[in-house]
């Protein structure tokens, strides 16, 4: 509620809602980054490669410009980074995370007789996949 007074001292009160408390406030997406990677980090896991918008990357890079140096960056509709680590078994564990707000990623483990060329056909099918999710498509992919 806001209180004032006119110019003959009376008293007026109106109900305004503060814009914040109406419009949740968007974490910028280099914060984002810096926030998903230091997480996962935590947890063992190790930025591989991303997927990142041409604008994501260059807010990134202004603000971070050392971080993505020593990944694969490729260019895609879709802003999302790949974590892996070593798993049970001497199998590799490979996350698909998009750097969205709201939590979403896809997990596969690979196994060790399992040959790079058949790994990156499967990274590419979770990126398709991320990607109809994000985009609202699912169009010819059985799901």
């Amino acid at each position: 509620m806001i209180v004032g007074w006119d110019k003959s001292g009376q008293q007026h009160r109106r109900l305004k809602c503060a814009s914040l408390n109406h419009k949740k406030i968007a974490m910028n997406k280099a914060d984002l980054f810096m926030e998903v990677v230091a997480t996962y980090r935590k947890h063992g896991w190790e930025l591989k490669r991303a997927l990142l918008q041409p604008s994501t990357r260059a807010e990134i890079s202004a603000k971070e410009a050392d971080i993505l140096a020593p990944i694969t960056i490729k260019d895609d509709v879709i802003d999302a980074l790949w974590f892996g680590r070593p798993s049970n078994n001497n199998r590799t564990a490979w996350e698909l995370r998009l750097l969205a707000e709201t939590q979403y990623a896809l997990f596969e483990t690979f196994e060790a007789d399992e040959n790079e060329e058949q790994r990156e056909e499967m990274r590419l099918e979770m990126e398709a996949r991320l990607r109809d999710y994000v985009l609202g498509t699912d169009a010819g992919r059985g799901h």
